[in-house]
């Protein structure tokens, strides 16, 4: 059940989660199988629309923590993304506290925010409505995006908006906005990663990390990130048949 992954991120529990870009529910079901605490969701980039995303969380929210990635930090898709029954949103390109505050206003009902109360697949389509109104402010988990130099800049404050549950580190969109695309060893692009780790730490953040290979995240994981995105769909694919065909043509 994913109900209780904002509980486990606030704890400071280490979750491992996977990346999931294809719109096909059959590669979620086997991600979720396996034994991943969450899975990411990426309705930012690629090809998973609102119905595919249905579709998803139909197939597996009920055995897998599912957060969504969104495609922007707007007021629509986050609203729409939970009331499919997301557990939690990861947001990008939040670069202000001004932005994060809205961020949180849009996922929170009232009192805590102005979520607009719809009746869709979280509500049990209107059957369990009163007990998500009562649960859902608890539950759903809140991440930003630190993936821009505005945010490295603003991120002190950033970490100190009220309902803000983790920050999402994006090295690759960071060291392209410094100018340094994918240079993530250069000086300049380190010292901006260890801004935002420290102004987290500072507060008791959780921090989150994604990379291609378990490798690229360990050094992270020794540094207290905790929210842990590694791999890809579309990259277990690729090498797995390239690891079969390379022994096939060798044999």
């Amino acid at each position: 059940m994913g109900h209780d992954f904002r509980a486990r991120l606030t704890r400071g529990e280490t979750l491992l989660g996977t990346m999931v870009t294809l719109s096909t529910a059959a590669t979620a079901e086997i991600l979720a199988s396996l034994g991943f605490d969450w899975l990411f969701i990426d309705c930012e980039h690629g090809a998973i629309e609102t119905r595919e995303l249905a579709t998803i969380l139909q197939a597996v929210s009920h055995r897998i923590a599912c957060i969504v990635r969104v495609p922007e930090a707007a007021e629509t898709p986050i609203k729409r993304v939970l009331d499919l029954g997301a557990h939690g949103i990861i947001v990008p390109q939040v670069n202000t506290p001004e932005q994060a505050a809205s961020v949180v206003r849009w996922a929170r009902y009232a009192p805590d925010g102005a979520r607009g109360v719809g009746l869709a697949r979280a509500h049990g389509y209107g059957v369990t409505m009163q007990e998500y109104l009562a649960t859902a402010n608890r539950d759903i988990a809140v991440i930003v995006q630190a993936e821009h130099i505005q945010a490295v800049e603003h991120i002190d404050a950033i970490v100190r908006v009220p309902g803000v549950d983790a920050v999402q580190l994006g090295p690759y969109d960071l060291s392209a906005s410094l100018g340094m695309m994918g240079q993530m060893d250069d000086p300049v692009v380190v010292a901006a990663l260890d801004r935002v780790i420290a102004a987290c730490r500072a507060v008791g953040m959780p921090i989150g990390y994604f990379g291609v290979t378990a490798a690229a995240v360990q050094p992270f994981v020794a540094r207290g990130c905790t929210m842990i995105v590694a791999g890809v769909d579309t990259l277990y694919l690729a090498s797995g048949a390239k690891a079969l065909l390379d022994e096939l043509r060798s044999a």
